[in-house]
């Protein structure tokens, strides 16, 4: 039995884990996701204290308070080249995405927004900057959400209705997600294979979450892939082991992308390998991740 004074869930569903029953009796249900980040990552520019260090080809040692031209120079690839690179290769491959889209970010490149609009992607908003929540105070969060989800109405014509924060959110943001309204579900964990619903916070909220190990930010970790090579290799090991499961036991595979690591021509091709690869199997649902929330809410609705 769960202690209600310990925070945590270290069960879950347990060994009676539930039938996802997805369309068309899928195995498994494989969601890639496009974090769009270029444009609103720390930056002297907007007035803060240092420059961006995270998911960069290598450190570049600029110290606070200066810019750092290196980093501002990779992430701009992300979005001159690497976007269009992948947004060509799903529409060549005719596999669906969901965005991550950080609010200012789609800002700053009308035409991106466009073209995911004209493409179908669904957008999930990953704040309104690529910020570290748990920095935030409570006040300064809620303020937060309220204008990247105003932002991202303003830009794409629609309001978001999933949410997922920079490596993951303060012991505030779930609560103030359901205080905000509107939204469908968030992703910030890491802790199942499959949709769960949260039901802390006054009324039910779904939780649907995301990975850090299917994901190229490891092309950023010393430790992590070194070539397109190792990149497939994982992808493929990771389809084949839930795709062989999903014959007993269905579950959900997410593949965290980013446009100036994945879309580097060596990792684009290593993708574009496993995309055909995947698309020669049947019995797979290739989706976004509002389908997968409106699917979940529908078949498995909170019984609490």
């Amino acid at each position: 039995m769960t202690d209600a004074s310990y925070p945590r869930d270290l069960i879950g569903y347990g060994a009676r884990r539930p039938d996802p029953q997805w369309p068309d009796h899928a195995r498994v249900a494989v969601n890639f996701v496009l974090n769009y980040e270029e444009g609103s990552e720390s930056s002297i520019l907007d007035g803060d204290p240092g420059p961006e260090t995270g998911l960069l080809e290598g450190a570049t040692g600029v110290p606070a308070g200066m810019r750092d031209m290196n980093a501002e120079s990779l992430y701009e690839y992300g979005s001159r080249v690497g976007f269009w690179r992948l947004m060509r290769l799903f529409e060549e491959v005719r596999v669906p995405l969901t965005v991550f889209a950080c609010a200012r970010a789609l800002e700053r490149n009308p035409e991106a927004a466009r073209a995911i609009a004209a493409a179908g992607h669904d957008i999930c908003c990953h704040g309104l900057r690529w910020e570290k929540h748990w920095l935030l105070s409570e006040a300064e969060e809620r303020a937060h959400i309220r204008e990247a989800v105003a932002s991202l109405e303003r830009t794409m014509g629609s309001r978001p209705l999933g949410w997922y924060c920079r490596t993951g959110p303060s012991v505030n943001t779930r609560r103030l997600l359901v205080e905000e309204g509107g939204f469908l579900y968030d992703s910030d964990a890491y802790n199942d294979e499959l949709p769960y619903w949260d039901t802390r916070h006054g009324r039910p909220h779904l939780v649907i979450p995301y990975t850090m190990d299917v994901n190229d930010s490891k092309f950023a970790n010393p430790a992590g892939f070194s070539s397109g090579a190792d990149f497939y290799a994982y992808l493929k090991d990771s389809f084949d082991c839930l795709f062989r499961e999903g014959a007993q036991q269905g579950s959900m595979l997410s593949i965290g992308l980013h446009m100036r690591l994945a879309g580097r021509p060596g990792r684009a091709e290593a993708l574009r390998n496993f995309l055909y690869y995947v698309r020669s199997h049947s019995a797979v649902w290739l989706c976004q991740r509002i389908d997968i929330a409106r699917h979940w809410a529908a078949t498995h609705p909170c019984a609490a």
